[in-house]
């Protein structure tokens, strides 16, 4: 590690009394060594990673670390703190913190090298001998390595070397009795230390109680699958990750304790212990291509997280696939109704009428592959709802019951719930046990065929008109709106328009006003109208904000400000995601007033859109562009001068401290 710390990259005496300090003080030495070439934009970062999962340790350890491309080298800065700092460990403060710095571009050797040290801070005697070193330079010695000693050697071996505990498959001496083997995956966001710090860990449990167990580590310094031996023959699977497992399917029919990756660190045994519980049981798990959101505590085969979050990760799914389809489809569309006009949407087919040298052929060229397009919508909706439920064998039925729903014109509505049904349909047949002579078959001819059949029988008979009722009284009830029902409807589509700015909420909003297009009424055109206005307000706000108060803002967030003025008026909401992730409670409530007021103009002035995306670049084609475009400027204008109302009153809080240059830069990464 002869490149990744040195003495002036160590701390004995660090002062700092919380996390936030801390980073700052270590960082400022990364700084001085050249290896951090903006501080506020890496402080950003670290923080941005702090905030998906804190980085404390039991036993006293803080790591906070990130990739940043304001970081030049691979580089780790050690802290040691007299007094604690708490890190958000479960059992207190942490008085050992090593800030781990990684370029956004690291190759595979460094993410090696730090790797090697996020096992060795599992090894007690490691830790031990960095609370009592004096000497700076001792201490950067002993992180190095120059000081290993057979123990350490042991921690940097490969995840499976190190975790067999007779081996690399643990039978050059094996008892009389066969072991218990266990094979386990652990994975954290970065990639770069809780990932390798859960693998050792439970690599330690597992020899503490004579277990056999193989570590398959998914991290940023690459992954190498456990061979299919190794899980055949195992008694259990381990899950230790915060993020997707990859190629999940491997583990299919073994007992699996799935678990964050703080467990994995913090509380080996008892998934051991959990594992050879599930095992003893004879338990069997059915694993699907659904995400999990894992937490820090036991749960056992497959995805159990609450109903809720469940539910939103496969409309996620459906939506992130469909967006496309949108952007394509609809922005032919728009383009063709610029260049012919909107009776250009009757022309004759091409196939049949096309001159080369007319314009409204080229436009009617553009309008029908758009609209091919377009008729995509709801079957992809539907077929990637279910494909996020029940991986590939849902895909079929998913997308066949996407189509009934729009033969029976229950639209968007329709291919919400087929999508729904599939995946549940093949989640069941999933679960029923078949001789193995025919699994093979089952995800290609099977599972499709007879989930095809009840899905069908569902959509035609059972579901299909009286979704198809309900979407034909929201097309009704929006053609209808008028008054205060439709200024009420716009500051909803608002509010969820900024409220995570490309998540969940956002995506919602603008799936319902997508939806409307593919049967286009004087309703749906205005709600769409509201929602593209809403969604841009965020990064023009913050854009406004660093050029009329530029001082407020560090200077990442200023050069961000910059990019933030095409990014909103493109219509890319994530745009404004830097500065609600450095400055959430001041930000976020901010771009949500302003949203509210763009979306209730929009819907008062009777703005209508027939583009599905585009900002500003569509304006041509927006019903009463004018006063659109006064919409948008009202909530700019009003989320501009919230921001700065509330960040310049906090920077007024804190003016009694000394070092003012300090306390400015500390507005990019606290909260």
């Amino acid at each position: 590690m002869s490149e990744l710390i040195t003495a002036a990259l160590v701390d004995l005496d660090l002062s700092a009394e919380t996390k936030d300090d801390a980073a700052r003080s270590l960082a400022e030495r990364m700084v001085t060594e050249g290896r951090v070439s903006d501080l506020d934009g890496f402080l950003a970062d670290v923080a941005a990673r702090e905030a998906q999962m804190p980085t404390g340790l039991d036993g006293g350890i803080g790591i906070p670390h990130c990739r940043s491309e304001h970081v030049t080298a691979p580089t780790l800065a050690f802290g040691r703190s007299d007094r604690g700092i708490d890190f958000g460990a479960a059992d207190g403060p942490a008085d050992l913190i090593f800030l781990i710095a990684a370029p956004a571009g690291a190759d595979d050797d460094h993410l090696t090298i730090l790797s090697a040290l996020a096992r060795r801070l599992m090894d007690p005697d490691f830790t031990s001998a960095l609370r009592a070193e004096r000497a700076p330079a001792a201490a950067a010695a002993l992180i190095r390595g120059e000081e290993a000693t057979s123990a350490d050697s042991t921690s940097d071996a490969s995840p499976s070397e190190g975790a067999a505990a007779d081996g690399p498959a643990g039978d050059s001496a094996a008892p009389a009795d066969e072991p218990f083997r266990i094979v386990a995956v652990t994975s954290c966001p970065t990639g770069i230390a809780h990932t390798y710090m859960a693998a050792e860990s439970l690599a330690a449990a597992a020899r503490a109680e004579g277990v056999v167990l193989d570590v398959e580590t998914q991290g940023s310094a690459g992954f190498e699958r456990l061979d299919p031996g190794l899980i055949a023959a195992a008694d259990a699977v381990i899950w230790a990750h915060d993020v997707e497992v990859r190629e999940k399917a491997r583990f299919d029919g073994k007992p699996i304790v799935d678990t964050g990756v703080k467990a994995g660190i913090n509380r080996p045994a008892a998934l051991i212990a959990e594992a050879k519980r599930q095992a003893e049981r004879g338990a069997t798990s059915t694993v699907t291509g659904g995400s999990a959101q894992p937490d820090d505590g036991v749960t056992t085969g497959g995805d159990h997280a609450h109903f809720g979050i469940r539910l939103r990760t496969y409309l996620m799914s459906g939506v992130g696939y469909m967006v496309p389809f949108v952007a394509a489809g609809g922005l032919l569309i728009a383009l063709s109704f610029a260049i012919g006009g909107y009776e250009i949407a009757s022309a004759k087919s091409v196939a049949d009428h096309f001159v080369w040298g007319e314009a409204d052929s080229w436009a009617a060229l553009l309008n029908q592959i758009g609209t091919a397009a377009f008729a995509f919508l709801v079957p992809v909706l539907a077929g990637y709802i279910a494909y996020g439920m029940a991986d590939r064998p849902a895909l079929v039925p998913g997308f066949v019951g996407g189509a009934i729903a729009l033969t029976i014109n229950a639209g968007f509505l329709g291919g919400l719930a087929a999508g729904l049904l599939a995946g549940a349909v093949v989640m069941a047949i999933q679960r029923v046990k078949v001789h193995p002579t025919l699994r093979g078959i089952m995800p290609v001819l099977v599972i499709p065929l007879i989930a095809s059949v009840v899905v069908g029988f569902l959509m035609f008979i059972v579901v299909g008109k009286p979704i198809a009722s309900l979407q034909r009284a929201l097309t009704d009830g929006l053609n209808g709106l008028s008054g205060s029902n439709a200024i009420i409807l716009g500051v909803v589509l608002g509010l969820m328009m900024c409220f995570d700015m490309g998540g969940p909420l956002n995506k919602v909003a603008y799936a319902f006003a997508v939806g409307g297009l593919a049967d286009p009424t004087p309703g749906s055109l205005k709600v769409m109208a509201a929602v593209m206005a809403a969604g841009m307000v965020p990064p023009l706000a913050m854009a406004l904000a660093t050029t009329v108060r530029g001082r407020l803002f560090t200077k990442t967030e200023r050069e961000n400000g910059r990019a933030a003025w095409v990014l909103g008026a493109s219509f890319i909401s994530e745009g404004a995601i830097p500065f609600a992730a450095a400055d959430p409670l001041r930000v976020i409530p901010s771009v949500m007033a302003g949203g509210a007021v763009t979306g209730a103009l929009s819907m008062a002035f009777g703005c209508t859109l027939r583009a599905p995306h585009g900002g500003i670049f569509v304006v041509p084609l927006i019903g009463d562009p004018f006063l659109y475009l006064l919409a948008i400027a009202a909530g700019t204008a009003v989320a501009t001068a919230l921001v700065v109302l509330l960040k310049g009153m906090r920077r007024t809080a804190e003016a009694p401290v000394p070092a003012p240059a300090i306390e400015e830069s500390k507005i990019s990464f606290a909260a």
